[in-house]
């Protein structure tokens, strides 16, 4: 259960905002279409929208206006609104898979009425603007507070929801010096430059500096500015990334176009690098939007064939990362193909020691139980079959998949049959580092940022 909140007129001041983010996606466009009686054939056929000015398959008109009633109804004001007017110039079409984000800004009160003036301005992912306009708004005079189930949130709101939740806990926070490490193609220059206007992070760009202008140029990004660091090969890039992070100039790294195995090599060089007393592993943050929490997996990329020790980094790591995201005691599964403890099985053999590791105070922080199938760990159902009764089994929240291999497998398949989005980071160096893929969608970029500034801030709170 979510709690949801309104702002009543007397506590509402000029200057207040409140944005946002949604990607749209065919399935906005179904329902809307479906909702609205809108059949237009532009708005969900591709062969149509090449007849049309902007030659796209591009949103209902309404769409965009909804997404501003939406924000207006949960947020500012919130619960017991009532409009008054709402006008909208737009400026450019939304195409399929643009990032919208929506922001409401207060700049009038008017005490006769009740009434709420705001700016309302609508931007696309790279940083255009779609739409301006206004709302007049009635306040509520009483302060509401329900709460809303988290299922029912997410079949309204679709996949990414929880992304934008990230982000929404970012807000108030200073962005992280980031390291960008070459960012010469146009997927890794955009990701940053995306991640550095939702105020996520300060960018750092590394590598040749004539191929990071001229691409800012073809992208149409501003990089002017930002520092850039003079590199001219990704080895290079990366021993300059490491470094600053060593000088404490960057807070994290961000991988751009260069292969995973060069920035890891610099990171875990054992003179000059960023190794700490535990074991560097990686940690997907998975938005599964039939899963009533964030799904956190583990090590599906950087651990092939982890030992139990290397397991213990690697949970513990994970567990780290769940308290920064407002996890305080995450349900930890560890994960086999059984339920039951076998020699023939070295992933069962491992489960249960972590588990007692665990009691022990080996790890900390968090509640553990393995083996566990992985249906077990996510349906009460399936482990109430079985007779397994746990505190996990059904409500995990980080999943420790045996090897690399299967976790690699796994978050692809959620990925690809069950519509899940992967923001990915990196654990265990003096600094987190955001490892995108170039598949990355862009709300799950900015999530993996997001999750590097929750850490970093959080560590700075411990300390």
């Amino acid at each position: 259960m979510q709690p949801i909140e309104n702002r009543v007129f007397d506590a509402i001041a000029p200057g207040e905002a409140a944005s946002v983010t949604h990607t749209l996606t065919y399935k906005d466009m179904q329902i809307f279409s479906t909702m609205a009686r809108h059949m237009c054939p532009a708005a969900i056929d591709e062969a149509a929208a090449r007849s049309e000015p902007f030659y796209d398959v591009a949103a209902q008109g309404m769409w965009l206006p909804a997404l501003v009633s939406a924000l207006v109804a949960t947020r500012l004001p919130g619960l017991g609104s009532k409009y008054a007017a709402q006008s909208l110039h737009f400026e450019r079409a939304i195409a399929l898979g643009d990032t919208m984000t929506v922001t409401l800004t207060v700049t009038a009160k008017d005490a006769r009425d009740g009434i709420v003036g705001m700016d309302c301005l609508a931007t696309n992912q790279r940083g255009e603007i779609v739409a301006r306009g206004r709302a007049e708004i009635i306040a509520p005079t009483e302060k509401i507070s329900r709460l809303r189930e988290t299922r029912s949130d997410q079949l309204s709101s679709g996949k990414g929801r929880r992304y934008e939740r990230l982000i929404a806990l970012t807000r108030g926070l200073a962005p992280i010096r980031t390291a960008v490490i070459y960012p010469v193609e146009t997927i890794s220059l955009l990701g940053a430059m995306e991640a550095a206007r939702a105020n996520l992070i300060e960018p750092i760009l590394i590598g040749p500096e004539d191929r990071i202008r001229a691409e800012a140029a073809r992208a149409q990004v501003d990089v002017s500015g930002y520092e850039i660091v003079p590199a001219d090969r990704p080895e290079e890039a990366a021993q300059a990334a490491v470094r600053l992070a060593r000088e404490a100039r960057a807070e994290a790294l961000m991988k751009g176009a260069l292969h995973t195995d060069v920035l890891l090599r610099a990171v875990l060089d054992r003179d000059h690098g960023l190794r700490t007393e535990r074991r560097l592993s990686h940690v997907f943050a998975i938005d599964a939007p039939f899963y009533p929490r964030p799904i956190l997996l583990t090590d599906a990329a950087v651990n092939i064939d982890p030992t139990l020790s290397d397991k213990r980094d690697i949970v513990q790591n994970a567990i780290a990362l769940a308290h920064a995201l407002g996890i305080p005691c995450p349900r930890v599964a560890i994960l086999s193909a059984v339920e039951t403890v076998t020699e023939a099985l070295r992933s069962t053999l491992d489960a249960a020691a972590l588990c007692k590791m665990a009691e022990r105070g080996q790890i900390t922080g968090g509640i553990l139980d393995g083996p566990l199938a992985f249906d077990n760990a996510v349906s009460v159902m399936a482990a109430k079959a079985k007779g397994i009764v746990s505190p996990v089994a059904g409500h995990a929240d980080i999943f420790v998949v045996p090897d690399l291999e299967a976790g690699n497998m796994l978050a692809k398949e959620l990925e690809y049959l069950a519509d899940a989005q992967m923001a990915g980071i990196a654990l265990g160096a003096r600094v987190p580092i955001i490892l995108t893929s170039r598949a990355d969608k862009t709300l799950a970029r900015l999530g993996s940022c997001a999750i590097a500034l929750l850490l970093v801030r959080h560590a700075g709170e411990k300390t």
